[in-house]
């Protein structure tokens, strides 16, 4: 039955205008270093908007330097690099600097946090999710330590804007003389024990792609403890030219520094992250004051511990509430129940009233390009085991689970409260 001609959601009109997941949120003081770009005719890569742009970065988040780039992709695969060389040295030309090495990665992410180290040559290791925060688990990390004591690297990212235990997850890689990339993408603004996450990595990323808490619609930064490295990458992103009156080129580099154009816009985006945050925290407490009743939770933080930048706000349903369900590679089938629901069914409620969720990241250890890479659970191997439900204390691959039970919902920080009142009431008649 198509769904606007279900009884259940009888009498709910669509919305005029689509409501997204998360579209850009712009103030007009981006305008005014735009302008400043063109009237100065600094249109490439140098210019006082990427000098300033740093500044911000490296005061607001806590580090020396600030290297600022093309993408948050282009940043990790630069911290990668980085890391590689400081911990096996400069590679032979055409190798990676992590040819035939592992690298311990998170699992539930999107493929920008892993590729990077592809890139360079290495093997990820995926690290099982752990349910308290939906990021890398500690004890799985223990495990994996365990069974790869040669590992020297970690690469950890936070998950729609929610920190990551990263006490445990430092420690760890203290004990093991392992370097750790951060990757704050979808962070920017929030704090773990009171520090900006972009700080606890030997390296560490953010993002301004057009979805982000802040945005210039892409760019990203590099955020280094050391000058040298932030020469080196500032280096590397510009095609690796040497001082040299011609084009001179003895190590291969990438077109990968951001313009002074995109760095206009997040200059004028910076002044407003706060007021941002505090916008999307209002969506996140509109949904669990609007669902409760539900079989369902949102996702979840460490109370006291951790403030979250709010950036997407998700749902998990029980167990007990999930209608019949399966999801191929491409496409998902379920089965309607009375009381009950799944998210492919829910996301297809939403879309068809014009509002944008979206699925859980898959984790990388389901991924057809991932498929024969190591997955480590805290249970050990977590290849060829059942999935387990989520409770207390983790679960054996908690991050499938959580794929499968999970959802984004509309988190536009621009939508109306009775536009979310609207997501709220498709999201309680889908369990009708």
């Amino acid at each position: 039955m198509e769904i606007r001609n279900d009884p259940r959601f009888r009498g709910i009109e669509p919305l005029k205008r689509k409501l997204w997941l998360s579209s850009p949120t712009m103030h007009g003081e981006e305008l005014q270093y735009i302008t400043e770009a063109y009237r100065t005719n600094w249109m490439s890569t140098v210019g006082e908007n990427i000098n300033e742009l740093e500044r911000l970065a490296e005061n607001y988040i806590g580090v020396r330097h600030a290297v600022a780039l093309s993408s948050g992709t282009a940043a990790l695969h630069l911290a990668v690099k980085l890391a590689g060389e400081r911990l096996y040295g400069q590679p032979r030309v055409g190798h990676g600097t992590l040819e035939g090495r592992r690298v311990f990665c998170t699992d539930m992410t999107f493929d920008a946090t892993v590729n990077p180290v592809a890139y360079e040559g290495g093997e990820a290791v995926f690290i099982d999710t752990e349910g308290g925060t939906w990021n890398m688990d500690p004890e799985a990390l223990r495990i994996a330590f365990e069974r790869y004591p040669d590992v020297r690297l970690v690469v950890v990212a936070h998950l729609y804007g929610t920190p990551g235990k990263m006490e445990g997850i430092r420690s760890l890689c203290r004990q093991h003389q392992a370097l750790l990339i951060e990757d704050a993408a979808e962070s920017l603004g929030a704090t773990y024990q009171g520090k900006q996450t972009g700080a606890f990595g030997d390296y560490s990323i953010i993002s301004f792609n057009g979805n982000k808490i802040i945005t210039g619609s892409c760019g990203g930064m590099l955020l280094v403890e050391g000058e040298r490295e932030a020469n080196k990458a500032r280096k590397w992103s510009t095609q690796s030219r040497e001082d040299a009156p011609w084009y001179q080129h003895e190590e291969l580099g990438y077109n990968y520094r951001m313009s002074n154009v995109i760095a206009g816009v997040v200059r004028g985006q910076w002044g407003h992250l706060e007021e941002h945050i505090k916008a999307k925290k209002r969506v996140y407490e509109r949904y669990r004051e609007g669902l409760k009743g539900l079989p369902l939770r949102m996702n979840p933080y460490e109370e006291g511990i951790s403030r979250p930048n709010y950036w997407l706000s998700c749902i998990l349903i029980d167990p007990d509430a999930m209608c019949e369900t399966v999801r191929g590679e491409r496409q998902a089938l379920y089965v309607g129940e009375p009381g009950k629901s799944c998210p492919d069914e829910i996301l297809g409620a939403l879309a068809a009233f014009h509002m944008e969720g979206r699925p859980i990241w898959k984790p990388m250890h389901m991924q057809p390009i991932y498929r024969n890479h190591a997955f480590v659970t805290r249970e050990g191997n977590g290849r060829g085991r059942s999935n387990a439900y989520i409770e207390e204390g983790g679960a054996v691959d908690a991050g499938a689970d959580i794929f499968n039970r999970g959802l984004c919902l509309p988190s536009d920080n621009k939508m109306t409260e009775e536009e979310q009142g609207l997501v709220i009431e498709v999201v309680r008649r889908c369990f009708g």
